[in-house]
């Protein structure tokens, strides 16, 4: 395993801020880490790099004990913390020398590392720059670069693409997708978009403890509820909503029909069938059958969003 926390616990005074929390992250995964504002993601990565000792349990790097030796575990890591360690006054190659120093990297191999992070996070425009000077998505880019210079097989970023504007945020989420091929990667957000373009599983953190566990889809089907299916249907002089909607409630498994709105054209039904079952299919073929004609329909699926407000809710 990369990553192995065991029963990690962290107070502050008589506040659990990580609970009780065990979890594996496999080699090659990118996991988010997700959670709600102050839900313990910053203290638990924090705990990770070492750079905050637990009130109690284990943290393991590469089967490195970090309470035992935690400068051998640094090395296997990369961090980018919520607040990017910049040295504002430093142009970008000076910078990414100095942190190359700092991490040990042997002499002779600083500058083609520096070269590699500038190609790999695109930063040959600025890398003259001051970076003070640069845009925050340019910003966030050379702390990404700080995070890699070493080449670690784990990167741990926090929040990665806060603050920065939807252009940025594509650009930072590819770059993620590029590093995921190559290196252990677990990224913490409260952003569920993020979590949906680049993981491969999520983490779900509340209060501290770990809620959920798995990828995407996975808990998608484990929190589903009941089948929702809305359609529109061509009004026609003919017919009314109410034969309609009484022909659609007869359907086996259907156990709710409701009008929603209409227009000029249509009228928008939902329909709520039981857990695990499907009637899109008896939908259209009773449509067919009253000689009404049905313009669109689409099952509502149970998205992270509900699940992490479902799982998030105090």
């Amino acid at each position: 395993m990369s990553i192995k926390v065991e029963n990690l616990t962290k107070f502050y005074d008589d506040l659990a801020a990580v609970d009780d929390i065990s979890f594996e992250v496999k080699e090659g995964e990118i996991v988010g880490f997700l959670g709600p504002n102050g839900a313990g993601k910053t203290t638990t990565m924090k705990m990770l790099t070492s750079y905050l000792p637990p009130s109690s349990g284990k943290v393991y790097i590469n089967d490195i004990d970090v309470l035992k030796d935690s400068m051998s575990a640094r090395k296997h890591i990369g961090y980018l913390p919520e607040t990017n360690p910049l040295y504002q006054d430093m142009n970008v190659i000076d910078y990414l020398v100095y942190v190359a120093r700092l991490n040990s990297v042997p002499k002779e191999k600083i500058k083609d590392s520096v070269k590699k992070m500038v190609k790999t996070c695109g930063l040959e425009e600025v890398k003259g720059k001051n970076i003070g000077e640069l845009s925050k998505g340019y910003k966030q880019r050379v702390g990404l670069a700080q995070a890699m210079l070493h080449n670690p097989d784990i990167i741990l970023l926090d929040e990665p693409t806060s603050g920065l504007d939807p252009n940025q945020i594509i650009e930072i989420r590819k770059l993620i997708k590029e590093l995921g091929k190559q290196k252990t990667l677990m990224l913490s957000t409260h952003i569920l978009q993020e979590v949906q373009a680049t993981c491969d599983r999520v983490l779900i953190i509340n209060n501290g403890k770990i809620v959920a566990d798995g990828k995407p889809d996975e808990l998608q089907r484990q929190f589903e509820g009941q089948m929702s299916v809305k359609i529109g249907i061509k009004r026609d002089p003919k017919y009314n909503s109410e034969k309609i909607i009484r022909e659609i409630s007869s359907i086996n498994n259907v156990q709710n029909t409701k009008l929603i709105s209409e227009d000029g054209n249509m009228w928008f039904v939902d329909v709520t069938a039981s857990k695990g079952t499907d009637v899109r299919e008896e939908i259209f073929r009773k449509i067919v059958s009253l000689n009404a004609v049905l313009l669109e329909m689409h099952k509502e699926e149970t998205s992270l969003e509900d699940i992490f407000r479902k799982l998030t809710k105090n």
